[in-house]
């Protein structure tokens, strides 16, 4: 693993680069969760308008990852990983800085932008280095995959060090000090780009599906408020669904589109981005709530709230290593996937029967954990699945997908349950039964989701006919 790059750099040192990019960029996703009471208190954050904080962040990574793959293609991925990393750099400076709601946004969604740069150049990265070699390349993967549960778990447990300790902005300021690292080794890890493939930039396609995206949830969130039958409501959906079709209008008629659509009618691989997007429309609302029911309700402070959920989340690191691929070589990628959704749809409706007067070992140890291990169950077939189902030359395309569908349904269960919680009566700070019954709502819901992912997959997804490529490429958001 010493030998050059191409006759220049480290593979140990870009390694280590690379797995770093893969564990911030999920770090960032989960980091500031604990920190979020904190924040509403100091920058006026509403209930409803909390989750931005998140959505900010998920939105412009999932909306321009497949931007950020083309521009890797195009001008060299070892440049726009250094690029990315320069605009995750300043987007974590306003982020900190920021004394207001618009200021802290903004951070949040120029972190976004970088990550969606760093992510498909660093995988680009890592095929290059280590991609002739078939024995170095797996484990370069098994590492590379590692590090994206391990950022999920740090990102927990360190938002509620700092937040204890410190001060809500260092969960921004902490990816300074890491830049700067990647920068001072970039030059002597990483090869210099060498031909570039020629073609042209869909900014429109990049700038239609964010704006899209970033809408729709923008409607849902403020649904409760305006009324669900409001004009302002459903003119901001069709301005959502117009933007998003006009995306796909745009894919169709453009020679080198950010997404070739008849991609979508391989085999699996629509199935697949389903399920993917089910499962974090289900999983990321359960992480959001129960970081407040933990603080909120039960009243910890930020450090045992970070620590709390730690089990959660180490957990999940080792059933995605070790348990998953096992299982799912044995008994099928459709098996897994489903039992891995009925499970955490179990955990989810066990959540929704939290008390006022609960405690961790009770109401929240348990089910996080079965709710960990349906999680690592069906994300890791329906990754392979996805990346298996498409042409080798289209894998890069195939992993943007999945990626995207993880991040799209991310922002959009969110927004869902965000606008469920407050119609349940989660608005009312400082009220632990209204907030108890406004989480309860999330949960359950959560869980209708889950369980509809697990009915859809149990009809769309086939056995492939050849086994899915489960360590074949990262694992590009997790918590």
């Amino acid at each position: 693993m010493s030998q050059s790059i191409s006759g220049s750099g480290n593979k140990r040192l870009a390694l280590f680069l690379i797995a770093l990019a893969q564990f911030v960029v999920i770090m960032d996703t989960s980091i500031v969760g604990v920190a979020l009471p904190r924040m509403q208190e100091e920058l006026g954050f509403s209930p409803e308008n909390l989750s931005w904080v998140f959505n900010a962040y998920v939105i412009t990574f999932g909306g321009l990852l497949l931007l950020g793959g083309r521009l890797a293609d195009v001008f060299g991925a070892r440049r726009m990983f250094t690029t990315g990393w320069v605009v995750l750099l300043a987007g974590s400076a306003v982020a900190g800085l920021a004394g207001n709601v618009a200021f802290e946004l903004i951070g949040r969604g120029v972190q976004g932008a970088g990550a969606a740069l760093i992510a498909p150049a660093a995988l680009t990265l890592l095929m290059k280095t280590f991609g002739s070699s078939p024995k170095e390349l797996g484990g370069a993967l098994a590492l590379y995959g590692a590090a994206a549960p391990a950022g999920g778990t740090a990102g927990v447990f360190l938002g509620g060090v700092i937040t204890e300790y410190l001060s809500w902005p260092w969960v921004f300021f902490i990816n300074i000090p890491l830049a700067l690292v990647v920068f001072a080794l970039v030059g002597r890890a990483l090869s210099a780009d060498g031909p570039r493939i020629r073609g042209s930039i869909d900014i429109a396609g990049a700038l239609l599906v964010t704006a899209g995206l970033a809408l729709g949830v923008f409607a849902i969130v403020r649904a409760p408020e305006a009324g669900w039958a409001s004009l302002e409501t459903w003119a901001t959906l069709a301005g959502a669904i117009a933007l998003l079709g006009l995306f796909v209008l745009v894919q169709a008629r453009r020679k080198q589109p950010l997404m070739r659509l008849s991609i979508l009618r391989i085999p699996n691989l629509a199935a697949a981005n389903l399920a993917q997007l089910l499962l974090a429309a289900a999983w990321i609302p359960m992480w959001f709530f129960l970081n407040l029911y933990l603080q909120q309700v039960l009243g910890y402070s930020a450090f045992p709230s970070g620590a709390a959920l730690l089990p959660m989340t180490a957990f999940i690191m080792i059933t995605m290593i070790v348990l998953a691929p096992r299982l799912t070589a044995r008994f099928g990628s459709k098996a897994m996937t489903v039992s891995g959704l009925i499970a955490l749809a179990s955990a989810l409706m066990w959540l929704s029967f939290v008390r006022v007067d609960g405690n961790f070992w009770v109401d929240v140890l348990p089910a996080s954990l079965l709710a960990a291990l349906g999680m690592s169950l069906a994300f890791i077939p329906t990754l392979g699945t996805a990346i298996s189902s498409a042409p080798p030359a289209e894998g890069g395309l195939a992993s943007g997908l999945v990626n995207t569908s993880y991040q799209v349904g991310s922002a959009l269960g969110l927004a869902a349950m965000t606008a469920l919680a407050a119609a349940n009566g989660a608005t009312e700070s400082g009220n632990p039964p209204a907030l108890t019954a406004g989480f309860s709502s999330v949960f359950i819901g959560a869980a209708v989701i889950a369980l509809a992912g697990a009915l859809l997959a149990a009809i769309t997804l086939h056995a492939p006919t050849r086994a899915p490529v489960i360590e074949k490429e990262t694992i590009a958001i997790r918590d």
